[in-house]
C-alpha cells in the first residue's frame, strides 16, 4: 500500500508541474500590461514601471518566472499581487467559502444522488425508475443561473425555507440553497451512473450465486451489489469535488457568496495575474489529493483490487 502511494506521488509531480506552467504561460499571455493597469488611464512614469517589471519578474523569460514562482511555493508563498497584498491573505478568507460550498454541492450529491439511483436501479422499469430518470434528465437541461434564480425565489423568497444570499447564518444554513443548485448537476450525473451501475450488476452471476447461496436482498445488495457499483460513482465524485471547487463563479454570484470564483473573475478583469495562478495552483492540489484518496478507495470498495 505504501509503495503504490509513493510510486502515485511521484506520478503527481509532473502532473503537477505541467498542469500549473500551462495555466501561468496562459494567465501571462493574456493581453495587456498589468503593470499600466494599476494607473488606470495615467501614464505611470517609465522608471516606475521598470522598478515595478524587475520586482514582480516581468522581464524576466516566462519559464525563469515560472521557476521563481515555484521556488515562492515550495516555501508556501503563492505570490503577490500587483497592488503589494500576498495572495495567500487575498485568498484566505474566499477560500473558506469556496470550500464550504463545495463540501455543501458535494455531500447533497454524495447522499441524494447514490440515494436515487440505488432507488432507480433496484426498480429498473418501474414509476420510480421513469421518475428518476426524468427528473435528472430536467435538471441537465436546465443553466444553472436558470435554476438558481428560480430556487432563490421559490424557495427562499417566497417560502421562506432558506437564506436567499450572503453567508451571515453561517454554514451549513446559508451554504444549502447555493449548494442544491451547485450540486444539482453533479446530482443527476451521480444518479444515473449509480441506477445504471445497479441494474447491470444485479444481472451479474455473483449475484445470483449469492441468492443461491439464500443471503437475504438487503445483503446482497448492500454489501455485494452495492460496493461493486460504487467504484465508477467515487471516481466521478472524486473528480467533480474539484470541479465544484473551480467551477461555482455563477452560483457565488447568484447568492452573493464571496468566494474563489468571483475574486478570481474579478482578478482577470484587473489582469491580476498572481491571484488567478495562485487560486489554480490550490485546485490543482486539491484535484491530485482527491485522486488519492479515491484510488485509495478502490481497494476498500472491491479487494480485488490489489495494491502491489
Amino acid at each position: 500500500m505504501w509503495r503504490f502511494i509513493a510510486r502515485r506521488l511521484l506520478q503527481a509531480i509532473p502532473v503537477f508541474l505541467g498542469t500549473t506552467f500551462l495555466i501561468y504561460a496562459m494567465v501571462f499571455a493574456l493581453p495587456g500590461d498589468p503593470i499600466q493597469a494599476l494607473a488606470g488611464e495615467k501614464p505611470l512614469p517609465p522608471a516606475v514601471v521598470n522598478a515595478l517589471r524587475e520586482h514582480y519578474n516581468l522581464n524576466d523569460p516566462l519559464l525563469v518566472q515560472y521557476v521563481k514562482y515555484l521556488g515562492g511555493l515550495v516555501q508556501g508563498d503563492l505570490g503577490e499581487t500587483f497592488d503589494g497584498q500576498a495572495v495567500s491573505d487575498v485568498l484566505s478568507g474566499r477560500w473558506t467559502v469556496t470550500a464550504q460550498l463545495a463540501l455543501t454541492a458535494w455531500l447533497f450529491e454524495l447522499v441524494i444522488g447514490i440515494g436515487l439511483g440505488v432507488w432507480a436501479g433496484l426498480r429498473r422499469g418501474s414509476l420510480a425508475d421513469t421518475l428518476v430518470l426524468g427528473g435528472t434528465t430536467l435538471v441537465i437541461a436546465v443553466p444553472v443561473f436558470v435554476l438558481g434564480y428560480t430556487a432563490q425565489i421559490v424557495l427562499g423568497l417566497n417560502l421562506g425555507l432558506f437564506p436567499t444570499a450572503g453567508t451571515e447564518d453561517g454554514w451549513p444554513l446559508s451554504y444549502l440553497l447555493p449548494g442544491m443548485v451547485l450540486g444539482s448537476l453533479g446530482l443527476s450525473y451521480v444518479a444515473r451512473l449509480t441506477r445504471t451501475s445497479i441494474a447491470e450488476n444485479l444481472r451479474s452471476d455473483y449475484v445470483r450465486t449469492a441468492y443461491a447461496k439464500g443471503l437475504s436482498k438487503v445483503r446482497v445488495v448492500g454489501k455485494h451489489t452495492l460496493r461493486n457499483s460504487l467504484i465508477p460513482v467515487i471516481t466521478y465524485l472524486g473528480v467533480d469535488f474539484g470541479t465544484l471547487m473551480g467551477g461555482a463563479v455563477v452560483t457565488e454570484g447568484i447568492f452573493n457568496l464571496p468566494g474563489i470564483g468571483q475574486q478570481v473573475f474579478q482578478s482577470i478583469q484587473l489582469k491580476e495575474g498572481p491571484v488567478v495562478v495562485g487560486a489554480s495552483t490550490l485546485l490543482v492540489l486539491v484535484f491530485l489529493v482527491v485522486n488519492l484518496a479515491v484510488d485509495l478507495l478502490y481497494g476498500v470498495l472491491d479487494p480485488r483490487i490489489r495494491r502491489d
